[in-house]
């Protein structure tokens, strides 16, 4: 059984199932996610998480007290000085924060934002150059989450961000760490139906270790979290009921690491908070 949490999602329930029973308007977007593939190493990496989690959720040891509490940069990169240019105001900033903290302080993780920087550049917003922008404008340690909120992705993408790993600090991978994530996705953004700030959401799920819940589709070892009923494929729109796999369960369309809409998007579950805190404590703690 999936244990629900419920934030934005929640204040929106009407609009989730509005989903589930009239098709949903024309938009000029789809949920791309790109992230990139584990890499074999990353998997073998969870599957030991994994065999661990199991072993103190036995013994009854892993749902202590416990909190994570993290550092928050935005970066606001823009073609131009215009909210259409993907220049957004420092509430619709804090919006999507508290969106971010709604969704993870269930979970004992909170994001403290240290710093909201703008710039300009046509290039950098488009995603044109993406190490040189990192370079110049990401802060903090491994530790701390940098979010580029940039005008123009490209591609139809809507976010993308990288999985911890064992990282040397000034490496080429340390600069790329974080999440790029389409500014027109914040709340109050104009990428309908996905301007809940979900987005964002569901890419730092993948800077803590998260995969996707359709990853390998039916097959084991999937996602590698084991209250994630198994997903052939991602969802869209808001499909309630859908089960695309023969295994137990229904498809989890209301979990911020499927491709659902934002007001579908409702829940971590119990393993996948487990997850976060291994992988907080091996790669970033």
């Amino acid at each position: 059984m999936l244990f629900k949490f419920t934030a934005t999602a929640a204040l929106l329930a009407s609009s989730a199932v509005a989903h589930s029973i009239f098709p949903r308007a024309s938009s000029n977007y789809t949920r791309i996610c790109g992230t990139p593939e584990p890499t074999e190493q990353q998997m073998a990496a969870s599957q030991a998480m994994l065999a661990t989690e199991r072993e103190r959720r036995a013994k009854g040891e892993f749902r202590a007290l416990r909190s994570i509490s993290v550092n928050l940069y935005f970066h606001v990169v823009a073609s131009g000085n215009s909210v259409d240019d993907g220049y957004l105001t420092q509430q619709m900033v804090d919006d999507q924060l508290d969106v971010m903290n709604a969704d993870y302080g269930p979970h004992g993780i909170t994001f403290n934002l240290v710093s909201t920087d703008w710039t300009v550049n046509s290039n950098w917003a488009a995603d044109g150059d993406e190490l040189g922008m990192k370079r110049a404008l990401r802060k903090g340690t491994y530790s701390d989450l940098n979010v580029y909120l940039l005008g123009n992705l490209g591609g139809g993408l809507l976010g993308y961000c990288y999985f911890p790993d064992n990282v040397s600090q000034g490496s080429t991978d340390f600069y790329l760490d974080g999440c790029t994530v389409l500014a027109a996705s914040v709340p109050g953004g104009s990428a309908a139906p996905y301007n809940l700030g979900g987005t964002v959401v569901h890419e730092v799920g993948h800077w803590m270790n998260l995969y996707h819940t359709f990853q390998g589709g039916c097959r084991d070892p999937g996602d590698s979290i084991d209250d994630t009923p198994a997903q052939a494929s991602a969802s869209s729109g808001c499909p309630i009921g859908r089960d695309s796999c023969p295994s137990a369960g229904v498809d989890p369309i209301h979990n911020y690491m499927d491709y659902s809409d934002d007001a579908c998007y409702e829940e971590f579950t119990p393993d996948q908070e487990d997850r976060m805190y291994s992988a907080w404590s091996t790669y970033r703690s």
